[in-house]
């Protein structure tokens, strides 16, 4: 922009606009009523020009320039009045300094409604929020980089107690150095996640290996690797933490029990030994001294002593046999507590894998989330491959669900999911599989199960829920789903089984919902 355009363009947020007739009043008994010119509506830039074309001389241009500002509005006037009133007494002294403070005036206008300064108001918005996006966001994200942070920091600064001589070039300069240092460290940052989540689950396999497949470390170790394998977010770390946390804290209290009964075991196991050994001790003992009777059988000259020696005999005879009773009662004792023991023991065994099962189930539902639902798919796939025996899967949306989280809330959302898995579950088989896929979708497993037998199923499951409505706070809500049916093909994986029953499922959705279509 040109300096003769800013001025042009400060004259006109000058002049305001203004009815003819107020014009009018301002203009008569100056030079330009002097001239003759009609007194009918004029624009303020229209009367202005016949006023100083009136003017041939110096005197009467610079009357003519008063007589123009009291055309005008508040201070302008004001200074027109002064301003003509000095050339009216001839004073151009006094007209030369009204003159200035007009000038002075008139440039502090200009500079502070001129488009592109320092003191344009979008312009310091912009470099206020710069600011603030450099100092109080970019710094605390840059803290792992100190030199990054302190040059975020610094043009921060520089914007706060900017000023119209700084050197914007340089500014921007530096500013392009920073965009580009920070893209390069957050690619290395990402690329070092990608590594050290890669080293972690090259790990967690290298354990699962080592473990035997009833050991109930697969489950924690099933909840991290699925964690570490999608998009990490603070929320889903939290929540595997607290999950993992309790499950922790559980087998911690049935470790301790487990550890317990089994040294409770091995003291019983001691003591039955002790008391085999003395057994055989007093059986020792007993047969010496049988032999000594027999001895002194053999010596007897009467008969009584041959009666007293056949007393003793009799009464070493019964203290073996209460002793050999006794014995036997503490050795089935024995026997009974280790039983007891070891049926406490496996008990404690299998609730720890209950435990560490629950990092495989959906903590709303209680049915199988999507890494219980792949291992059991897994293993079931297998098993088809081998036996050639079907293997269907069935994909289900909840209808409307969006709707319903609306109308009812958060609460009825997850009470209507509840509902949905408890009914399910109730007309599967025990052999079937019923697992949370994500937010209102289920997957459905169902081994040696055809397709024509899949598809009736779940309509069976379909009638059944609509048939039982969900009371929720007084509210009678009708549920539905649609559902894509598909049969797995030899050698098929899972992705392309998944993707052929979402697939089915669309077309359900699209037919008109609470429908099931089979996939071909």
């Amino acid at each position: 922009m040109s300096e003769r355009e800013r001025i042009d363009g400060g004259l006109r947020g000058l002049w305001p606009r203004r009815r003819a007739a107020d014009a009018a009043p301002a203009l008569a008994g100056t030079a330009l009523a002097a001239t003759g010119a009609p007194a009918g509506p004029r624009t303020p830039p229209a009367s202005l020009a016949e006023l100083f074309a009136a003017a041939g001389t110096p005197d009467r241009l610079l009357t003519a320039f008063a007589d123009g500002l009291l055309g005008l509005d508040g201070e302008l006037a004001d200074m027109g009045r002064r301003l003509r009133r000095s050339a009216i007494d001839e004073d151009w002294t006094g007209y030369g300094r009204g003159l200035r403070q007009l000038i002075d005036k008139y440039i502090s206008t200009i500079v502070s409604t001129a488009p592109g300064t320092p003191e344009d108001a979008e312009a310091t918005l912009l470099r206020d929020l710069l600011r603030r996006i450099l100092a109080m966001a970019l710094g605390p994200l840059l803290q792992p980089a100190p030199d990054l942070a302190e040059e975020a920091q610094a043009l921060a600064d520089i914007l706060k107690h900017w000023a119209g001589e700084a050197d914007a070039e340089t500014y921007a300069r530096r500013l392009k150095q920073l965009c580009h240092r920070v893209s390069m460290r957050a690619d290395e940052a990402a690329e070092q996640q990608r590594l050290i989540l890669g080293l972690f689950d090259l790990l967690l396999e290298n354990v699962t290996e080592l473990l035997d497949d009833s050991s109930w470390l697969h489950g924690q170790i099933a909840i991290v690797r699925e964690l570490i394998s999608g998009p990490i977010d603070r929320l889903s770390v939290e929540d595997a933490r607290s999950s993992l946390r309790e499950v922790i804290y559980r087998q911690g209290l049935l470790k301790q029990s487990m550890a317990e009964s089994k040294d409770a075991m091995k003291e019983m196991m001691v003591t039955f030994v002790d008391r085999l050994n003395g057994m055989a001790a007093s059986t020792g003992e007993f047969h010496d001294r049988i032999e000594g009777y027999s001895q002194a059988i053999r010596g007897a000259r009467s008969i009584g002593e041959l009666n007293r020696v056949l007393d003793d005999v009799l009464a070493e005879t019964g203290r073996a046999q209460e002793q050999a009773l006794r014995a036997r009662d503490r050795m089935l004792e024995a026997r009974q507590e280790v039983e007891a023991a070891e049926q406490r023991i496996l008990r404690l065994e299998q609730q720890l894998q209950d435990a560490s099962g629950q990092a495989r189930a959906d903590q709303l539902t209680g049915v199988l989330n999507r890494r219980g639902f792949e291992e059991l798919y897994e293993r079931e796939a297998a098993r088809a491959e081998r036996s050639g025996a079907p293997l269907c899967v069935a994909l289900v949306d909840l209808d409307d669900f969006r709707r319903l989280n609306e109308t009812h809330g958060h609460l009825g959302g997850d009470a209507a999911l509840r509902h949905f898995a408890e009914l399910v579950r109730t007309v599967l088989r025990g052999s079937d599989a019923l697992a949370r896929f994500g937010g209102e979708e289920f997957l459905l497993l169902m081994p040696d199960t055809t397709l024509y037998e899949a598809s009736a199923a779940v309509a069976r499951a379909q009638q059944a829920l609509v048939g039982r409505p969900l009371l929720h706070e007084e509210a009678r809500i009708v549920l539905s789903f649609s559902g894509g049916v598909a049969q797995r093909a030899p050698s098929e994986t899972r992705d392309v089984l998944l993707k052929r029953a979402d697939g089915a499922m669309y077309q359900a959705k699209k037919g008109g919902k609470n429908r099931v279509v089979a996939a071909k």
